[in-house]
């Protein structure tokens, strides 16, 4: 790479700095240099920083967008290549290790890839991973679309959009990402998958990453304009979200409540049936809009019809398979950390409140998400009433010292308010 280039993003970091705006040319020098490695981590971050305190408008992130497309790989697919991916910030949502089976077994190929957690106590992948290896190559990726119709496996070792992830790292010890940033961050590896149909989640909570609904409008108007300008067909769902979907927390419990749902388990959590039901159900009827003969058939009705019959459990077993792992494996086989603590409640009362971001933290101290094995389960939900004594929660952990801190920390930091 010429001094001139780097001279060109050191120059262009300078300018969005102050506020200005920057060219594709000035963006790709920046994209260029990160995702090649010849940026120093302290200029990245004042990239980031930048980005963070002054913000993009519309044209720079499409060259932003389009840059970090251009500096790494692509996938190759062929027809419809539907998608869906959440904005996040909510523990315990596993939607989309329900959604893929369905849509793959509705006849659309779905290649997902997904990331670690970032600020949660579990990623996607890491959740997957309890079931089947997540870590693949390009060329792999689309062989096991081809053998099962989808898959779930981990973004990172896939080198799209590079630079994206280099900057990622940077945000990482602050726990900061702008709006801007996770809009293209999606799009560009959206972008680069191959995608022509996309289901966007932004959930809206006053303990998540969006916690106001103008701002989840603004994202979604941002997101529409990029995916116009990628021909990418996008449904968007903006959802209040004031607790977990699921009931487990971190990579174990995460996969063993998804198993439940596909196994339709009696004691399967609803609401996220509910939920994946509903992006699957929005995923399809946008695909089925570009399919002959499909125009007029409800995706929610399909998505159920898949999930209740058994095919979305067939074809999470065909996936799992594929990548590698067990597939006669299920819900019951998927044993938490050996140590384990209740925490109850100090007095009666209603449940009125449940904070996200200090679960994150518990689970955190109790080893997630690198002890897949550690975490919460979720034994009470809002608005139910309890009594002096009734278990709230129990934590999980494979080390008895951090499952000690963890209970130890709940005494002022409790994840659940009653009154």
């Amino acid at each position: 790479m010429s001094h001139a280039t780097k001279q060109l993003a050191i120059d262009a970091i300078k300018k969005k700095l102050v506020g200005k705006r920057l060219s594709y040319q000035e963006i790709f020098s920046i994209m260029d240099e990160i995702a090649n490695k010849k940026l120093s981590p302290v200029l990245t971050t004042y990239f980031a920083a930048a980005g963070f305190k002054e913000g993009f408008d519309n044209e720079e992130l499409y060259h932003l967008t389009r840059a970090m497309v251009a500096t790494g790989p692509h996938l190759h697919f062929k027809g419809i290549v539907a998608d869906k991916h959440s904005t996040g910030g909510v523990a315990g949502t596993r939607t989309t290790m329900i959604l893929v089976p369905i849509v793959a077994a509705a006849g659309i190929q779905i290649p997902k890839n997904s990331s670690r957690a970032i600020t949660s106590p579990a990623g996607t992948a890491d959740t997957m991973e309890v079931l089947a290896p997540v870590t693949f190559a390009p060329h792999q990726i689309e062989r096991l679309v081809a053998k099962a119709g989808g898959c779930i496996v981990w973004g990172g070792h896939l080198g799209l959009a590079p630079a994206d992830d280099i900057i990622i790292q940077v945000e990482a010890p602050l726990g900061f990402e702008s709006f801007d940033k996770i809009i293209v961050s999606i799009m560009a590896k959206k972008v680069a998958s191959g995608d022509t149909h996309l289901v966007l989640d932004i959930p809206v909570g006053p303990t998540l990453k969006i916690q106001h609904y103008k701002d989840a409008e603004v994202i979604a108007k941002k997101f529409t304009y990029l995916a116009e300008k990628f021909h990418i067909n996008v449904a968007i769902d903006i959802n209040e979200t004031r607790q977990n979907a699921g009931r487990g927390i971190g990579p174990v419990l995460e996969a063993r409540d998804v198993l439940q749902v596909l196994e339709q388990h009696k004691d399967r959590p609803l609401a996220l049936e509910a939920k994946a039901l509903r992006l699957a159900g929005k995923l399809l009827s946008l695909c089925f809009a570009d399919m002959p003969g499909k125009k007029e058939v409800i995706g929610e009705d399909v998505a159920r019809d898949i999930l209740t019959s058994g095919r979305a459990l067939a074809k999470m077993r065909d996936i799992i398979k594929t990548q590698g792992g067990d597939a006669s494996v299920n819900s019951k086989d998927l044993a938490p950390g050996k140590y384990r603590q209740n925490i109850s409640t100090h007095h009666a009362g209603k449940i009125n409140g449940m904070n996200n971001q200090q679960i994150a933290i518990i689970c955190k101290i109790l080893g997630c998400p690198t002890d897949k094995k550690a975490g919460m389960y979720l034994t009470r939900k809002l608005d139910e009433r309890v009594d002096k004594g009734d278990i709230l929660c129990t934590l999980y952990a494979s080390d008895p010292y951090r499952l000690k801190e963890a209970g130890e920390t709940m005494k002022n930091m409790p994840v659940y308010s009653v009154e």
